[in-house]
């Protein structure tokens, strides 16, 4: 059976530079560009006629942010994933957006080929980071962490295999290497993730990982 091609919605202030990404983006078999905003409040206007798949979100665009049009579209089309794909790569609108449910965050010099590969981890329901962002968004992560943060209740209702799968999500792990190392299969990891972020009431893995490290349940640091 084949598979229906992901449906991307970009938005981004300069039309050279969206137009140029649209173009790549509609090479791909398996993802297509179905509409394009130069505003945040374009984009969440789309969003809602258009009901994207993923949305790929500039920070800084006039009339409304990227950051704050993030937080419209969790409300608007909370089946959407929403990437954000900017030059800044500080602590503090990396935290924002995350906080308001983007579900990855890639920096504009990328290579097309990984930004392909990130969109596909999307498409496997996993939240793209751009690498050099990993370690700066844990370490941010850990400064914001309450030296005395209780461990929320929440976590009592977590299986202990859900709680050993989020503890390598926040290690940084895909799915598929989160089934190594646990000796179970992707789809299984899936599932785990899933019910884990059903039972914490959160939207992606991002902020799964943000409560493990918060929380202090992460792994022992060797």
């Amino acid at each position: 059976m084949t598979t229906a091609p992901a449906r991307i919605l970009l938005a981004d202030d300069l039309p050279l530079f969206r137009r140029a990404i649209a173009t790549l983006i509609d090479e791909q078999d398996d993802m297509e560009v179905v509409g394009q905003a130069g505003t945040g409040v374009e984009a969440v206007e789309l969003a809602q006629v258009l009901r994207p798949d993923i949305i790929l979100l500039d920070v800084e665009m006039p009339v409304m942010d990227g950051v704050t049009a993030a937080g419209r579209l969790r409300d608007v089309v909370p089946g959407a994933k929403v990437i954000m794909l900017t030059v800044l790569d500080d602590e503090e609108t990396l935290l924002g957006a995350i906080r308001l449910g983007a579900y990855g965050y890639l920096l504009k010099d990328l290579h097309p080929d990984d930004l392909f590969t990130m969109l596909r981890s999307a498409m496997r329901d996993e939240s793209p980071v751009a690498p050099s962002l990993v370690g700066k968004l844990l370490a941010a992560l850990r400064e914001t962490r309450a030296p005395a943060t209780p461990v929320v209740d929440e976590a009592a209702t977590l299986s202990q295999r859900e709680l050993e799968v989020l503890r390598l999500v926040a290690d940084g792990l895909s799915n598929k290497e989160i089934g190594v190392a646990l000796s179970i299969t992707e789809g299984t990891v899936k599932n785990h993730v899933h019910n884990a972020l059903a039972k914490l009431g959160m939207d992606n893995r991002i902020q799964a990982a943000a409560y493990i490290v918060r929380a202090g349940l992460g792994r022992p640091r060797r």
